[in-house]
C-alpha cells in the first residue's frame, strides 16, 4: 500500500459521506467546470505522475497527441483560466478519471482554513447555508500528506520529459 494510495482513500470516503448525505451535489459526472476554469497548469508529485502515466499509456496515440498539442498550445506561461489540456473538449471528460491528481479529487470537497475550494456555484450554496451540515475535508492536512509523496512539477513539465516519452510509446 503506497502513501498515494492511502491519501487516495481517504479522499474519496470524504467525498463518498459528503455526496452520500447531498445527493444533489453538484460535482460530478458531466460537470468540467473546475477543469475549464484552472489558474495555473496542474502541478504533481512524482507519484501521482507515476498514477497518471498509467492512465496516459493506457491512451491511444491520437489522445497522447492531443494533450501534447493542447499542451504546446498553452505555452510556458498559460492565460488564466487554464483549461486543463488532459480534458477532451469535445465530450468534457477526463480520459485520465481513474488516474487524477489528488488536487483533481479534493477540489469540490475540501477547504482550508480561510476558504473552500469550490466552484462558484457551490459556494453559492453554501452562502444560503444549502451546505451548512457539510463537514468540509481538511486540504491543509491533504497537503502535507502529498507533500511526502515526491518531488512536485508541472503537468508539462513531467509530460514533456524524453523518458516519459519514450516509456510510455509516445515517443
Amino acid at each position: 500500500m503506497s502513501a498515494l494510495t492511502d491519501l487516495h482513500r481517504e479522499i474519496d470516503a470524504r467525498v463518498d459521506t459528503i455526496r452520500g448525505s447531498h445527493p444533489d451535489w453538484l460535482c460530478g459526472k458531466g460537470c468540467d467546470g473546475c477543469c475549464r476554469q484552472l489558474a495555473e497548469l496542474p502541478r504533481l508529485t512524482l507519484s501521482e505522475w507515476a498514477l497518471l502515466q498509467t492512465g496516459l499509456a493506457a491512451l491511444d496515440e491520437t489522445q497522447r497527441d492531443d494533450i501534447r498539442q493542447r499542451l504546446a498550445v498553452l505555452g510556458p506561461a498559460p492565460a488564466r483560466p487554464v483549461t486543463c489540456p488532459l480534458l477532451d473538449p469535445a465530450t468534457g471528460a477526463c480520459p485520465v478519471y481513474a488516474h487524477r491528481p489528488v488536487a483533481c479529487r479534493t477540489y469540490g470537497f475540501y477547504a482550508e482554513r480561510d476558504r473552500l475550494l469550490v466552484c462558484p456555484q457551490i459556494a453559492a450554496q453554501e452562502a444560503d447555508g444549502k451546505h451548512a451540515t457539510v463537514i468540509w475535508g481538511n486540504h491543509a492536512r491533504i497537503d502535507r500528506a502529498l507533500a511526502e509523496t515526491g518531488e512536485v512539477r508541472s503537468l508539462a513539465e513531467w509530460f514533456n520529459q524524453a523518458e516519459w516519452k519514450a516509456e510510455a510509446g509516445c515517443g
